[in-house]
């Protein structure tokens, strides 16, 4: 088992917690989150880039010119792709950038991530993040007390929903549940701060 120091609210030490090994003290495989975030990356876009071909371009029913005796190359539209104002040969059309990936290589690319975070002492537990109200002042600082300064990923459970309002408004922390942690978010923040009961969930969907 691998174990990390389990902190209170206010900053102090509250003992520890042992993590999974199996998902937290995993040897990194970067070629698995290499492929893992090209993926996400690659649903992330858009595809709606779109050009007008030659059917698509208004005007050009008429023949240019009449085929033989001008002693110019015979045209049969103004709109071919060869003048200006011609649609576009070969260009973009929509499309979706989608495509799958094992579901076991998904998976062992988080565990990677997560078990790098370990490794460089960037994964935070906390007992509980209990706010009364919403209060981005107050999250600011419980990130002073636990010494997280640095571009976090806070994971909450459904149920914290106040320190899920609190959170969302600072500028240098991303909000997410344990059915949303992905691997670029995981790779993309510097420090992981997670509850003890958003902890149990994460362990039990990777699993």
């Amino acid at each position: 088992m691998t174990s990390v120091n389990l902190y209170k609210q206010d900053g102090s030490q509250n003992g520890t917690i042992d993590l999974n090994a199996d998902i937290f003290g995993i040897e990194p495989n970067e070629n698995a989150e290499f492929e893992a975030i090209l993926r996400q990356r690659a649903a992330m876009r858009q595809g709606t880039h779109a050009v007008k071909n030659r059917s698509a371009v208004s005007g050009g029913g008429k023949k240019p010119w009449r085929q033989k005796g001008t002693g110019r190359a015979r045209q049969g539209s103004i709109r071919s792709p060869q003048f200006r104002g011609g649609g576009i040969v070969f260009g973009p059309t929509p499309r979706s950038y989608k495509y799958s990936l094992p579901r076991k290589v998904r998976q062992l690319a988080i565990k990677s991530a997560l078990s790098q975070k370990v490794l460089d002492n960037a994964l935070v537990v906390v007992d509980a993040l209990n706010f009364d109200a919403p209060k981005t002042k107050e999250f600011a600082g419980v990130m002073d007390n636990l010494k997280v300064a640095e571009k976090v990923l806070v994971v909450v459970t459904d149920d914290d929903k106040n320190a899920a309002l609190s959170a969302r408004n600072l500028a240098n922390a991303t909000v997410v549940t344990p059915a949303g942690v992905n691997i670029l978010s995981v790779v993309d923040s510097q420090k992981i701060v997670i509850t003890k009961s958003a902890l149990s969930q994460v362990e039990e969907v990777l699993a």
